[in-house]
């Protein structure tokens, strides 16, 4: 059975962020239980609204049934097609706020029938949408020894990637690999335990990052947000491992530095590129956060503010 209960990570620190608007419109690109998007509806007025997306129907599914408010509209899609969508609504440069919380939700790890946790035996499936694409388990019996290594590394950091791969396959000489606990136990067996960490962690998370395409999704959304936003509109954004945060980090420093222009040539022959946002730091989770969350040990929000005088790239 799957619960319903999740904690939002950074709650009061992400939805201050946004430096909400009463009348505004704001998304949640990641809806999960709606944690956040009630927080944002919190400060709203009835003018205000809030756009919610999820890849996720068991989400969408929880938020007809959860949640009564008018001015919230849940829409059963990747956060990478909200440029599209809104544009379709003729929302382009009218949003006030995005907020992403990135990664898996609580219920989804608790439910092992989503193949998300190496603590529970479950079908390795990992899809964040179940109506569409392949499971971790298919993947893994059609992909090739390096192409596993290659992906557990990439996207997991993890150094023992070309061992577990070897692993998988001599596994898989004998009998397929279906389940949570049998791909678990496979990198248990070449990965040293750690104090903190199953040793699964890494392999797990690049395995889901890649079966979703987490890491292509959030750089086509981020650069989506430049004619989303108004003018200071803000961009919220809690994520939960290094790969993730580099890339909000990198986006954000490159859209808030101004070019120089080349010495010597003069100023009415050259395309300034004015910056397009405002770098408003990072901050981390709290320590009694952490102490009653420990999902929050890892997460780190970061901030960026639409520029008025900012154009969008080429």
């Amino acid at each position: 059975m799957t619960s319903n209960h999740h904690q939002s990570v950074m709650f009061t620190e992400s939805i201050d962020a946004l430096n909400i608007k009463t009348g505004g419109i704001y998304i949640d690109a990641t809806f999960g239980r709606g944690g956040h998007t009630q927080g944002i509806l919190d400060k709203l007025d009835k003018s205000g609204s809030v756009i919610a997306f999820d890849q996720d129907i068991h989400a969408v599914e929880f938020a007809k049934e959860n949640f009564n408010d008018d001015r919230l509209t849940v829409i059963h899609s990747a956060f990478t097609h909200m440029g599209e969508l809104l544009s379709a609504r003729n929302l382009s440069g009218k949003i006030d706020g995005i907020l992403m919380d990135l990664g898996v939700s609580s219920p989804q790890l608790d439910n092992a029938d989503r193949g998300f946790s190496f603590n529970t035996d479950g079908p390795l499936d990992m899809r964040m949408d179940q109506t569409s694409g392949i499971s971790a388990a298919q993947w893994l019996a059609q992909a090739d020894e390096m192409e596993i290594a290659n992906v557990i590394y990439e996207f997991g950091e993890e150094r023992k990637s070309r061992h577990i791969a070897s692993a998988i396959k001599r596994m898989q000489q004998d009998k397929a690999i279906t389940t949570t606990l049998q791909l678990a136990n496979i990198i248990a067996g070449v990965v040293r335990s750690h104090k903190n960490k199953h040793p699964a962690t890494r392999s797990f998370q690049a395995i889901r990052i890649f079966i979703n395409q987490e890491l292509k999704q959030l750089s086509e959304t981020l650069e989506q947000s430049f004619d989303l936003l108004a003018p200071e509109g803000r961009l919220s954004i809690i994520s939960f491992h290094s790969i993730e945060d580099r890339i909000v980090k990198q986006f954000i420093q490159k859209y808030s530095k101004q070019k120089q222009l080349p010495k010597g040539l003069p100023v009415m022959n050259i395309d300034i590129q004015k910056t397009i946002f405002k770098d408003l730091g990072k901050q981390f989770a709290s320590k009694a956060e952490i102490k009653n969350n420990k999902r929050s040990r890892s997460a780190i929000l970061r901030i960026a503010e639409r520029t008025t005088l900012g154009v969008t790239p080429c």
